[in-house]
């Protein structure tokens, strides 16, 4: 009888999966860069095991075309300026900087690939009883691009991105970007977390979740070989004030989802590859000591990861990857103790 339920219940979500990829379906003849989410979306939901996963990929249905955008930047790419930005400047200041026109496609993927992507640590946290996202305020802390966060707002969640890409800044600065979106809303901050006090004060308190996904990766934050600065994340402070203010901004209760793709390690005499090394870069003692449970720790989830990107047709086109030798994923997952329960951390 068990088996049998659970036959029955994996049916009615394999069915709900399949349902919600149809009512996000494209047009055929439609070309766009939201029409290709909405058919990632698709090719996605029948590895959308929970209804948190589900809602995600259908909120695809609900993102907004974006016109064109051009940028001007500065020789040294670390200063870019929006076009109404740019429209106030002295003519001969903006005639010195060069320019970018960007589309919608790299408005919703930018540098980093499918915002989809996102489906793996949902699914994880869902399956943790994270799964109720209406009304909760989630951190991502090197959010990439604000396409996932337009679809958790979707769902009724605050979302607030942080970043230090200044192309970012620029690119998310037109009206409708950030503010209210579905139930929820989107706020951008930019600059260096928690090192820069105003982005600290902005993030404030009350957080539910922090999430990083291929930002908090111990080769970016402690290379084995010298590399260039800028390939590092540089947190400002130590590592265990960084997991002290983890725990001072969430809730009691409040998660911290780190998950990290990534591909193989270089051969040996072969330059290092600082995002190869995915792992957790603070050590599980830091956590406890700070007042975290932990709930998995550098858990393998390649096997995951790679149906995820076989959906995303990462293995498929003109540089196809070979997921078996050169992607995997982990993760690691904690919660903050309540203070009645941090003498008895089980």
């Amino acid at each position: 009888m068990i088996a049998r339920l659970g036959c029955c219940a994996l049916a009615l979500a394999t069915a709900l999966a399949a349902s919600a990829a149809r009512a996000a379906a494209p047009a055929p003849s439609d070309t766009s860069a939201v029409a290709a989410l909405q058919l990632e979306a698709q090719s996605l939901a029948p590895l959308a095991g929970t209804a948190l996963g589900r809602r995600f990929l259908a909120a695809c249905e609900r993102l907004p075309r974006i016109a064109p955008r051009t940028l001007r930047y500065d020789s040294t790419r670390t200063r870019y300026w929006s076009a109404a930005e740019a429209a106030v400047l002295p003519a001969i200041v903006r005639d010195s900087m060069l320019t970018r026109t960007l589309d919608e496609s790299f408005y919703y993927t930018t540098r980093y690939g499918s915002p989809l992507a996102y489906l793996r640590p949902l699914e994880l946290l869902a399956a943790a009883g994270f799964d109720s996202v209406a009304g909760k305020k989630i951190v991502d802390f090197g959010y990439g691009t604000v396409g996932h966060l337009r679809l958790f707002a979707e769902l009724g969640v605050d979302a607030i991105g942080i970043e230090v890409d200044p192309l970012l800044r620029a690119l998310y600065s037109e009206p409708g970007d950030q503010g209210r979106v579905g139930g929820g809303s989107v706020r951008l901050l930019h600059g260096h977390f928690p090192g820069e006090a105003p982005v600290l004060s902005s993030v404030g308190h009350g957080v539910d979740l922090f999430l990083s996904k291929n930002t908090l990766k111990n080769g970016y934050i402690h290379p084995a070989e010298k590399v260039d600065p800028r390939r590092l994340v540089h947190l400002g402070v130590s590592d265990s004030a960084f997991v002290a203010v983890l725990y001072s901004i969430l809730k009691p209760g409040g998660r911290v989802m780190i998950y990290n793709l990534c591909p193989a390690p270089a051969p040996p005499g072969k330059p290092y590859i600082p995002w190869a090394d995915g792992r957790c870069p603070f050590p599980a003692e830091m956590w406890q000591r700070a007042g975290f449970l932990i709930r998995e720790f550098d858990r393998d989830d390649s096997n995951a990861a790679r149906q995820m990107a076989h959906a995303l047709g990462w293995d498929q086109g003109e540089s196809p990857m070979n997921l078996e030798k050169d992607l995997f994923a982990t993760y690691t997952l904690v919660t903050k103790l309540k203070l009645a329960d941090r003498s008895d951390p089980r």
